[in-house]
């Protein structure tokens, strides 16, 4: 059994699986959420008078800062899935509240449809009304978005197939993912078996054999899969084609752009510039094959540490580093990491079941934040509680300066705020190091920089073939996605990473690609961290400037706000200035290896 320690303390929310208050709750919503239905259903009149559309939008507002759709009975099912994947008790809660959910939804949607539907001088009208002021942006967005939405009865359509169309092929894949297990050996030549979503400890071993034998284990369980993921990915692949035919979308990842809230010409500005320097990774896989001693690396030994900065941190440890960095940059940061760490926020180790990786989680306003790790005592793991945190930290200021229809962040900007986190408590470990131990650490920054930007970017390009392809030729069979997969990811690894028997299907578990062209958002975050980071840097004071835009939420564009604190992200060179940065990381890192001879 977990130590209470290391799990989420979710008594704030309910009391247990079984918790009656769970059904009192999920009713009350219900009843919240038809009284505002039944009032505005069937009126016409806020669409036309800009007083009784501020009536109206205050009253949704209310409805979503307090309860939304679910609240804290999906809040906390969703929770308790990612702690269990496997528990069927759950998940058929889960599903039935989903059900529930998904019925509002339906009768919901009128509302901002007919707003987003409006005729442009009407529009025109409430986008300067001073009454208005505080809902500004959030109308400008259902403006973009109305000429891609069909009618009432249509969305309907839409969201009722949603689940047997996407979520449940990608849960079910999800789910015996989750289930599986692998054999290996550990660094005392024990044989065990692990959660597959454990694999991260061995795969970085400084052992050969242990590596051998979990990239082994793990490529096989990944192709083992395949045939379940080829029909998996079809069916979604196929959902997405009818449902951008219908909304009229040009491109596969339009829709992305539309929901995030940024130009396509600033994403396509991103990915020209990365997919221009992918000469950066190439160099470096290269070097780094050439310091481990080896013709070329292995799959996941591009993943490796070198050198002695691979020291084991415990997650007390962990979380004292980052305590120390998040009060240089600013109090506020430090006491909201001490304030979920004291309140069981974290729910910290490997279990069978336990969904992989690491994630933030967060809602209403009024419920807490929440974060999944993985923490395997490592120098990632630290800087994954920095990631994640920071996340947190996002939700918190944002939640606190923002009205409910203003809460949350951008997806293409999402990643900005945790890996500026990541980088600062990165810094903080680097300094007073020896030459050696600099060389460990600037290796370690370039595997995350080119894992966060190229491979990302790569990623997504592999994505734009994959949603082409699919629409030209009607069904992809495994063979084909993991060609289309391969071809991607050698343009940015190179001539010295090999491609291993099984790396093809690692597409199988790359659950982002689910989550179409997300991808791209960890490159544009950490490309634009990197320009606050630089800002800070220079003057600590603008360290407020980044305190604003973590507070801004969905009140403003980001091409807006930024521009507000003195960035242009609708400029390539921005990003090819921040791409710069990096070539220049791996010049010293180069110039660092040849002075101490290990080249």
């Amino acid at each position: 059994m977990k130590d209470k320690k290391y799990s989420w303390n979710l008594t704030d929310l309910y009391k247990s699986d079984q918790d009656p208050q769970m059904e009192k709750d999920f009713e009350k919503n219900i009843k919240q959420n038809y009284t505002f239905i039944n009032k505005w259903r069937n009126r016409s009149d806020y669409l036309k008078d800009p007083k009784i559309l501020k009536e109206a939008l205050d009253e949704y507002n209310e409805l979503v800062e307090k309860y939304g759709i679910g609240g804290s009975v999906d809040y906390y099912l969703s929770l308790r899935n990612l702690q269990d994947q496997n528990n069927k008790n759950i998940i058929k809660k889960l599903k039935q509240v989903e059900k529930k959910e998904l019925e509002i939804i339906n009768d919901s949607q009128f509302f901002e449809l007919k707003i987003s539907k409006i005729s442009q001088t009407q529009q025109k009208i409430f986008l300067n009304s001073k009454l208005l002021k505080p809902y500004k942006h959030y109308l400008e967005r259902l403006f973009a978005i109305s000429k891609h939405l069909l009618s009432d009865k249509e969305e309907k359509i839409l969201n009722l197939t949603s689940s047997p169309a996407y979520s449940n092929w990608v849960d079910m894949t999800e789910q015996f993912l989750s289930r599986e297990t692998i054999k290996i050996i550990d660094e005392e030549g024990r044989k065990q078996t692990i959660p597959l979503s454990a694999n991260k400890k061995y795969l970085k071993s400084k052992k050969q054999e242990v590596r051998d034998i979990a990239s082994r284990e793990t490529l096989k369980a990944y192709e083992k899969w395949s045939d379940v993921a080829e029909h998996e990915i079809n069916s979604v692949l196929e959902k997405k084609r009818v449902e951008d035919q219908l909304r009229n979308h040009e491109r596969p990842d339009q829709s992305r752009h539309i929901a995030d809230d940024i130009s396509t010409k600033t994403v396509d500005a991103m990915l020209y510039s990365v997919t221009k320097m992918f000469s950066t990774p190439q160099k470096f896989y290269e070097l780094k094959a050439k310091l481990f001693k080896k013709k070329k690396l292995n799959y996941f030994e591009r993943y490796l540490p070198y050198g002695e900065i691979d020291k084991t941190y415990s997650f007390e440890e962990a979380m004292k580093i980052n305590e120390r960095t998040f009060t240089k940059l600013d109090s506020e940061f430090k006491d909201i990491l001490t304030d979920m760490y004291k309140n069981g926020r974290y729910d910290v180790f490997p279990s069978k079941g336990k969904r992989g990786g690491a994630c933030c989680i967060s809602t209403l306003k009024t419920l807490p934040t929440y974060v999944l790790l993985n923490h395997v005592d490592n120098l990632g793991s630290v800087l994954t509680i920095a990631h994640e945190t920071g996340h947190a930290i996002n939700s918190y200021l944002n939640f606190n300066k923002q009205k409910g229809l203003n809460t949350g962040t951008p997806l293409s900007i999402a990643e900005v705020s945790s890996t500026f986190f990541e980088d600062f408590v990165l810094e903080d470990i680097a300094k007073d190091l020896d030459d050696q131990a600099k060389l460990s650490l600037l290796i370690k920054k370039l595997d995350d920089d080119i894992s966060s930007i190229h491979r990302q970017v790569a990623c997504y390009r592999f994505e734009q073939e994959l949603h082409n392809k699919f629409r030209e030729e009607g069904f992809l069979s495994k063979e084909r996605i993991s060609k289309i997969f391969t071809k991607h990811m050698v343009a940015y690894m190179g001539d010295f990473v090999k491609q291993e028997k099984g790396s093809e299907y690692f597409w199988v578990i790359w659950s982002h690609i689910r989550t179409f062209f997300y991808v791209y958002s960890y490159a544009n975050g950490l490309l634009i961290s990197k320009a606050l980071q630089r800002m800070v840097k220079e003057n600590p004071k603008d360290i407020s400037k980044v305190k604003k835009m973590l507070s801004t939420g969905t009140s403003q564009s980001p091409e807006e706000m930024f521009k507000e604190i003195g960035i242009d992200i609708t400029k390539k060179e921005f990003w090819e200035k921040g791409l710069q940065e990096i070539e220049n990381t791996y010049q010293k890192a180069y110039a660092l290896a040849k002075k101490l001879g290990k080249i």
